[in-house]
């Protein structure tokens, strides 16, 4: 649900192949007239729903929401627009400029920081606080931006890391397959013993640097911004002592040799090519593996999300913006509400590996028992326990251009080109210089 840096949410659209249905889909949380729940002013009239890369796989399950809804309520029209992930934040960002963007769009809370931060999106604090009780709290803080009170998105669906690994490499390199690691010293030291094992044939883990680094200190208990939400601060002593660690991982051949500047994607493939024991990453992908790599899906084993002391837990979030510039400002939150509630993402979740973000829709048995016992149901399950106290702990502000700048400067790390405190003073230096908070 790894992250944009485990944050891969909306890519699940294309990644899974699952049929879909909307049987089943309730009314929940949604009003039928006028009222403070829906923003004041009567539901009714037309809106435009725009998402991140949900067809064709979704159709239709999103068109049985839409005609449901507009079931229910007569008179509305709910026109729905999908759009690639790839490029959706420079149009979003050029629909804003031309006063052009939609009733209801679907973000994560990296792409949406841009636009919240110019006060371009309604708050949920005050237009759904009717509904603000019923949802994961970490998920619903996602769309807060520093600095500003309210929050900004209705949570829609999210995703919890799990930690796959490759149970017949396990027990060539004679670690345990039924005991996966659970902190970032075991996640090492199992890596160096499967690479040992390797002899260069596999080796322990991807670093898959963009999408895990900035995540891994946060649980770490490193602060990556300071009490004012402005300023990086990750440069810790604390930072640099991991990045060492890392360091040495990569000197010890832990991880393989082409992988520093290889991202996500590159992990999945070495995973289900057999090239590497442990897999970081959005239970989602086990549907990846199992549609690409039989054999290796077979061999696979799920344990809880890698963490640090503190026991921090990362989610990643997906959710429903309704933007101040809407012209049917209560139909297009009553619609949010709708998509979001309860009723509706437990019928998502059951059509692709994602947890819904609805408090009640996680006490449903489908996520709390044992299921079929096979790595899907398991992983289900151990997210969906996870997800209750887990947050979005990477920074709204760590967006494109500062995971560059960042990774970058670890990457030159690993290379022994820059020592690892030398190599974070320089990454915060540039960040800051990135996001304005230089000086």
């Amino acid at each position: 649900m790894p992250s944009s840096r485990g944050v891969r949410l909306a890519v699940t659209a294309v990644a899974v192949a699952l049929a879909s249905s909307a049987c089943g889909l309730g009314s929940d949380g949604s009003s039928t007239d006028t009222g403070a729940a829906s923003g004041g002013g009567k539901v009714g009239g037309t809106i435009t729903l725009e998402t991140l890369q949900l067809k064709p796989t979704f159709t239709d399950y999103m068109n049985g929401v839409v005609k449901a809804y507009e079931k229910s309520h007569p008179g509305t029209t709910v026109k729905w627009v999908d759009i690639p992930f790839e490029g959706a934040q420079e149009k979003l960002t050029a629909d804003a400029a031309a006063g052009a963007l939609p009733d209801v769009v679907n973000l994560n809370p990296q792409f949406a920081q841009a636009l919240e931060s110019k006060g371009l999106f309604v708050d949920m604090d005050q237009a759904a606080a009717d509904v603000k009780s019923g949802y994961v709290p970490g998920a619903w803080e996602a769309f807060a931006v520093p600095g500003r009170t309210g929050s900004f998105g209705l949570p829609w669906y999210l995703t919890s890391e799990v930690t796959m690994y490759n149970k017949k490499l396990f027990q060539k390199a004679g670690l345990d397959p039924e005991k996966p690691p659970t902190t970032f010293d075991e996640l090492l030291a199992d890596g160096r013993k499967l690479s040992d094992a390797g002899h260069g044939d596999f080796y322990g883990i991807h670093p898959a640097l963009e999408n895990r680094f900035i995540t891994d200190l946060a649980k770490q208990g490193v602060p990556l911004l300071d009490a004012s939400g402005k300023k990086w601060t990750f440069n810790t002593p604390e930072a640099a002592a991991y990045l060492q660690k890392l360091v040495d991982a990569y000197k010890g051949g832990v991880f393989p040799k082409d992988s520093l500047t290889q991202n996500h994607s590159k992990e999945t493939e070495a995973y289900q090519a057999g090239r590497i024991g442990l897999f970081p990453s959005g239970p989602n992908f086990l549907a990846v593996v199992k549609q690409n790599a039989a054999d290796i899906a077979a061999d696979t084993g799920v344990g809880p999300q890698i963490t640090g002391p503190d026991g921090a837990v990362n989610m990643s979030v997906m959710g429903l913006m309704v933007p101040k510039s809407s012209k049917n400002r209560a139909t297009a939150l009553d619609f949010a509400k709708y998509l979001s509630n309860a009723q509706n993402q437990l019928a998502f979740s059951k059509i692709v590996t994602i947890l819904p973000s609805t408090l009640s829709s996680l006490k449903d048995p489908y996520f709390t028992a044992a299921g079929d016992g096979s790595p899907e149901a398991k992983a289900r399950r151990i997210s969906a326990e996870q997800i209750a106290r887990a947050k979005n702990l990477v920074p709204v502000q760590y967006d494109a251009r500062v995971t560059a700048a960042v990774i970058g400067k670890v990457q030159l790390a690993l290379q022994g080109r820059l020592a690892p405190q030398k190599a974070l003073d320089e990454a915060v230096d540039a960040a800051n210089r990135i996001t304005g908070a230089a000086g």
